[in-house]
């Protein structure tokens, strides 16, 4: 009798693990991600508005596009395009204590870039329209490999109005900010290098 109980018992939570956990979020988390996924499928162009960096620039002069290219209830991949360079993808997800933001950077075959999968995590609330992402430790080790210890104080912003989205990179002494018309619809990219259409 014992063993069937146990039996019985094992199955039952092998069951109950076997579904999906519930998507746990909070208010200002959910309407942040539905703003930009209220956006899916399109395209829109951006200028950069800040930006600090001394010497060469592989921003400037390029045509800086991003596009809401998949959405569903826990991710969203907006790839930024960067010219004709396409290796950037930003995937937001919900992780059920909070959102994420990681910087997918591929090579134009679809494997991995060195410096891939960086980012942050939300540590607070934040709100409809702004999130942050403080650097998190996978990252913070990945730029300690790298030689690049001073990215390990970058915090990245997301902000989306009616009219706007920006993505803002902040740290001590640096500050990169894009800026980009919702307002204005264009032609959707190819498919970000790594993925497919």
């Amino acid at each position: 009798m014992k063993f069937v109980v146990a039996t019985a018992l094992t199955l039952m939570s092998s069951v109950a693990f076997a579904r999906p956990a519930p998507l746990v979020s909070i208010p200002s988390h959910d309407a942040f991600f539905d703003n930009i996924a209220a956006h899916c499928g399109k395209a829109y162009e951006g200028k950069i508005s800040v930006d600090n960096v001394t010497g060469p620039n592989s921003f400037a002069g390029k045509k800086l596009v991003m596009h809401v290219r998949r959405c569903n209830e826990r991710e969203l991949q907006v790839p930024f395009h960067v010219g004709s360079d396409a290796s950037r993808t930003w995937l937001i997800t919900k992780t059920g204590s909070g959102l994420s933001l990681k910087h997918d950077h591929r090579h134009k075959d679809g494997t991995d870039d060195d410096s891939t999968m960086y980012g942050g995590h939300t540590v607070d609330a934040g709100f409809a329209n702004v999130q942050s992402f403080p650097a998190d430790q996978y990252s913070k080790e990945s730029f300690a490999r790298q030689g690049i210890p001073q990215s390990m104080g970058n915090t990245w912003q997301m902000y989306i109005y009616d009219e706007k989205f920006t993505y803002r990179l902040v740290r001590e002494g640096r500050e990169f900010r894009v800026d980009f018309d919702l307002t204005k619809p264009i032609t959707v990219p190819s498919a970000p290098w790594g993925y497919k259409d």
